[in-house]
């Protein structure tokens, strides 16, 4: 079984709690569900945020899925002046058989283009 690394992202409208929830809560879900992964799978999880979204720590969405004993983290992206606004992001770790080029990486309502190139 191999370690791999899935990313993704998602963007809301506004800085608003409810809004990152439920956006965190639906990237979770998507990468699991593409992914074919459940929670023992998991090894940790880091979330990042934009530096204009506030209201809320996306880990908490995922505690909410019940990921409460895999390693959460949550930090803030560098502020680029010209980097898409209000963008949530992960980074999960998980162990899989599937090979690297078999991983799927999620990338979700506005997000979609920062990686044109691989979101699905």
């Amino acid at each position: 079984m191999a370690v791999r690394a899935i990313r993704g992202a998602t963007q809301v409208e506004a800085d608003d709690r409810e809004q990152v929830l439920e956006a965190t809560r639906e990237l979770v879900q998507a990468v699991l569900e593409r992914n074919d992964l459940h929670s023992e799978d998991l090894i940790s999880i880091l979330f990042t945020a934009t530096p204009d979204l506030v209201s809320e720590f996306p880990a908490l969405a995922a505690r909410e899925l019940g990921l409460g004993d895999v390693p959460l983290m949550c930090a803030t992206e560098i502020a680029v002046p010209h980097a898409l606004p209000r963008v949530l992001r992960l980074m999960a770790h998980a162990e899989t058989p599937k090979a690297r080029p078999d991983i799927q990486h999620v990338y979700l309502r506005g997000a979609v283009a920062l990686r044109r190139d691989i979101a699905q």
